[in-house]
């Protein structure tokens, strides 16, 4: 009995540790993500008030340079809301005895953030487009109060989706996931998270879009997109308060179509 009790003290020892590493590097992780977003925010504010030019033709250093920046954001707004399931898989590791905890969970994440890269290349993409049909203002704004107008009205009508609500459903219970996704290996650990983050691009994208009505580099909406997205996975009343944004949201595109003032 001794030793079965000295055994469970040193697992359980073993994931105060892990998890302690973890939710540090989560933490670094993302104050430097929005550590550069700060910078890249300061510099297009520094290269307007210069009078430089914003709206030339791109090139594809440009769009390099977009998806970048789309990544380093998804990184920043996204990683908070993922740090439940994330602790919940370095200590399922370290329970179950495979691979290191440690290495299986960074595979994990670099997992989750991959279907977020993935997400980001479209995103620039569609951004570039959009600058190309000269729809952007230096900002990087829509100019367009009927493309802002259905971008919202779309974004809010997705928060009463079916599909947004089975991907929400499934962000919001990570011990769900982890049971019925379970794989195990290293590449198992990759496959898991890009999974996960699968579901997670269905329920957040289209409040991402909603970056192009405000701009890109807009680290207020940013911020708050952020918030509410966390909100909707971890608080108890994260359904309600998405489902408010969702009516806000369809309103106020509803409202743009009508007037055509933006």
């Amino acid at each position: 009995m001794r030793g079965d009790s000295t055994r469970a003290s040193a697992l359980e020892h073993l994931l105060r540790r892990d998890r302690l590493i973890v939710a540090t590097g989560l933490l670094v992780t993302t104050a430097l993500a929005w550590r550069s977003l700060l910078r890249s925010a300061a510099d297009m504010s520094a290269m307007q008030a210069m009078g430089m030019p914003a709206m030339r033709a791109w090139t594809l250093p440009d769009l390099a340079a977009l998806l970048s920046m789309w990544s380093v954001m998804m990184v920043a707004m996204m990683l908070p809301s993922a740090a439940p399931v994330i602790l919940l898989t370095v200590g399922t590791y370290r329970r179950r005895g495979g691979p290191d905890a440690k290495v299986a969970t960074t595979l994990f994440v670099a997992g989750y953030l991959a279907s977020w890269f993935a997400f980001s290349a479209v995103a620039a993409l569609s951004q570039f487009g959009l600058h190309r049909a000269a729809l952007l203002s230096p900002g990087m704004a829509t100019t367009s109060v009927a493309v802002s107008g259905i971008l919202l009205l779309a974004a809010g009508v997705y928060q009463f989706s079916p599909i947004k609500a089975a991907c929400l459903s499934h962000c919001r219970s990570p011990i769900g996931h982890l049971a019925a996704e379970w794989r195990e290996g290293f590449s198992g650990a990759f496959v898991m998270g890009a999974r996960h983050g699968l579901f997670c691009v269905g329920c957040c994208w289209a409040l991402m879009v909603l970056l192009f009505v405000a701009g890109v580099m807009n680290l207020f909406w940013v911020a708050a997109i952020a918030a509410l997205v966390l909100v909707e996975k971890v608080a108890g009343a994260g359904l309600l308060v998405g489902r408010i944004a969702g009516a806000l949201l369809a309103g106020w595109g509803a409202v743009l179509l009508v007037t055509g003032v933006g």
